[in-house]
């Protein structure tokens, strides 16, 4: 696992992923790390207008590109205000599954860790939408580190009682 060389840091700009964020920052710090910050951004389904009784114009590729810059313009503010500014930062936006994408990005940088942080859903709406963080750690090649935050909190790790 040492030396760590490349951090991947996820986020979706949720408050708990900045916990994943920060801690990205302050293990690239100690080890004199680049972070690789990523934002994956989710499969936009090409609309069926055939059955519309009149014509609709939706340029898919266009909210796309739109999509991505909005990413990049986030991901820049948010090197800024949560990364120590001595520190080598590549930011990434990528299309598709957050999950399989983090994954390959993680394979194709060869990131030496992945740090990410759960939401810490339970019950129905983790049965629903399932967990990046849980696809993530199952998945990944590279050991990762999960931050887990109380719901609605952006600062750090913190315990959570067992529920």
């Amino acid at each position: 696992m040492l030396p760590i060389k490349k951090i991947l840091s996820p986020t979706d700009f949720s408050d708990p992923s900045l916990a994943g964020v920060r801690a990205a920052g302050e293990l690239a710090e100690k080890f004199d790390a680049k972070i690789l910050l990523v934002h994956a951004v989710a499969p936009i389904p090409s609309p069926t207008f055939a059955a519309a009784p009149q014509p609709t114009s939706f340029d898919v590729p266009v909210y796309r590109r739109a999509l991505e810059e909005e990413a990049m313009e986030r991901l820049k503010k948010l090197r800024e205000e949560e990364i120590p500014e001595d520190l080598d930062v590549k930011p990434f936006v990528t299309h598709g599954n957050p999950g399989r994408r983090i994954v390959k990005l993680a394979e194709e940088e060869d990131a030496d860790l992945i740090v990410i942080s759960g939401h810490g859903e339970s019950g129905i709406q983790r049965l629903i939408f399932g967990s990046v963080a849980e696809k993530v750690v199952r998945e990944a090649a590279c050991p990762v580190l999960s931050i887990r935050t109380r719901k609605g909190s952006s600062e750090g790790a913190k315990e959570v009682p067992n529920e």
